[in-house]
């Protein structure tokens, strides 16, 4: 292992891009949960934020998309973010508003809730400690 600094590329987190079937509106709900503005949008692909060299969210249109089955494993996650929140049942009836929808399947229901954005990608809002 090298300790020579000096020529050691620079790596900075950039963003997450996300596959889907409709760019637009899976943006659309990503960019009003976390108030992100879309920084550049085409037919195929839209990304929020990223002003200022902040990190940011992509979102990719794929042509034979399919939605996670989550819990069930025929079509896996694959990933998941985590959101953290203030107060988890005022975070989900909100998201329930923007889109989200709850699987039966809850885990641990009093630490984290597991949604499913438009797209069917799970995620997790827990309460920040």
């Amino acid at each position: 292992m090298s300790t020579d600094t000096a020529s050691a590329p620079v790596f900075r987190y950039a963003a997450v891009t996300f596959d889907c079937a409709d760019p637009a509106e899976l943006s659309r709900f990503y960019g009003e949960m976390f108030g992100l503005p879309v920084a550049y949008a085409s037919d195929d692909f839209v990304f929020l934020g990223g002003k200022d060299g902040a990190p940011g969210l992509g979102f990719n249109r794929l042509a034979d998309y399919r939605r996670p089955t989550w819990p069930d494993p025929a079509q896996e996650k694959q990933a998941h973010i985590e959101v953290g929140v203030d107060d988890l049942d005022r975070a989900e009836r909100r998201l329930l508003e923007m889109g989200a929808t709850k699987p039966e399947a809850q885990p641990q229901p009093d630490r984290w809730r597991v949604l499913l954005d438009p797209a069917g990608h799970p995620f997790c809002i827990t309460t920040l400690v």
